[in-house]
């Protein structure tokens, strides 16, 4: 089984924010899959389970704020036994460009406070991440205010193919496996 989860904040005021890419992404996800809709909630998140090419899967978004997104990943893992190389977690990057999209295993946070929650709960950073360029960070803007931005006119008109694009990243890991997914996404510039 796979665990599938976007990072964001879940009040609405987020909802076009640059920090909230990975929910973004998982709504792409949903739709892509036929219109999936996370009705369960349980262990602090908005979830569905459903077969996906044969596997079964978990596509999530946690209903915690971002800085606490280990306390839906790391409960929902533990309830359906699922290891910590099956989960694949889709969020925002400053350190990429916008728009562009990467993958990584075993990576440290970098500073993503929804990332390091998630190692901190989970006592690993063995986990998947479609990390989803938000970067850089323009001068005289903090960091914290600009991850709460949201998009510029230029950026609004390219969010949604971003959101499809780092959905398929993840069903490419999935299909084909984590290796010649990431030399494929990787790859790709924006």
């Amino acid at each position: 089984m796979k665990l599938i989860v976007g990072l964001g904040n879940p009040e609405l005021k987020y909802f076009l924010t640059r920090h909230n890419m990975g929910f973004g992404a998982i709504d792409s996800l949903c739709d892509i899959l036929g219109g999936v809709k996370l009705n369960d909630t349980k262990y602090n998140g908005a979830y569905a389970k459903l077969k996906y090419n044969g596997e079964d899967i978990i596509v999530a978004k946690p209903l915690t704020y971002m800085n606490l997104s280990g306390d839906f990943v790391a409960p929902i893992a533990n309830f359906y036994k699922i290891n910590s190389s099956d989960i694949i977690v889709i969020h925002d990057e400053l350190a990429l460009e916008f728009g562009r999209i990467k993958i990584s295993y075993q990576s440290s946070s970098a500073g993503h406070n929804g990332i390091e929650s998630i190692i901190s709960k989970l006592g690993t950073k063995d986990f998947i991440r479609v990390r989803i360029g938000i970067g850089p960070i323009p001068p005289k803007i903090n960091q914290i205010d600009f991850v709460l931005m949201k998009y510029d006119k230029s950026e609004f008109n390219e969010v949604n193919e971003i959101y499809e694009k780092s959905a398929r990243a993840v069903l490419k890991i999935i299909d084909d496996g984590l290796e010649r997914a990431m030399n494929e996404v990787n790859t790709k510039t924006k």
